[in-house]
C-alpha cells in the first residue's frame, strides 16, 4: 500500500503494536516516519483515554503514562476536541454502529484529511473516511 503522509492511529492499532500483533510492524514503521518528518501521525486525545485506562487496568498506571510518553517520542500530534471534529463525530454516531470513541477517532481523520489506521471491524460503518485496516 502506497504510504500516506497524514495518518490517524486507532487505540486498536497502538495497541497490536505493544502486543506485538499482526500489523505492529506497520505501525512501528509510521511512527519511525512521524520522528523523522517523512509523515504526520495524529492520534485522538479519545485514543489517548483509551490507552491510559486500558494499560493502566492491565498493567498500571505507570505503563500507561510510559506507553504515552513514548508516543509522545516519537513524534506524534495529539488532537484535542475541535468543533469541527465533534460535529463529524456526532454525523458519524448518527448513522450508527460505531462507539463514541471510535466516532471522534475517525472524525479526527475525517476532519483532518487523514487515512485511519485500525484493526476494528466497526470502522466499516464509516465509508467516507479513508482507511486503512490492519492485518489480523
Amino acid at each position: 500500500m502506497a504510504e500516506a503522509s497524514r495518518l490517524v492511529l486507532d487505540t486498536s492499532a497502538v495497541l497490536a503494536m505493544r502486543s506485538d500483533e499482526p500489523g505492529a510492524d506497520r505501525v512501528e514503521r509510521l511512527l519511525r516516519a512521524a520522528r523523522s518528518g517523512r509523515a504526520t501521525v495524529l492520534l485522538s486525545f479519545m485514543t489517548r483515554m483509551e490507552l491510559l485506562y486500558r494499560i493502566a487496568s492491565d498493567e498500571g498506571q505507570e505503563q500507561a503514562e510510559s506507553a504515552v510518553r513514548l508516543l509522545d517520542a516519537a513524534g506524534v500530534e495529539w488532537v484535542s476536541c475541535e468543533p469541527a471534529i465533534l460535529e463529524e463525530a456526532a454525523r458519524l454516531k448518527a448513522g450508527g454502529g460505531l462507539s463514541v470513541a471510535d466516532a471522534w477517532i475517525a472524525a479526527t481523520a475525517a476532519v483532518r484529511d487523514a487515512v485511519l489506521v485500525h484493526k476494528d471491524r466497526e470502522f466499516a460503518r464509516a465509508r467516507q473516511v479513508r482507511q486503512e485496516r490492519l492485518h489480523r
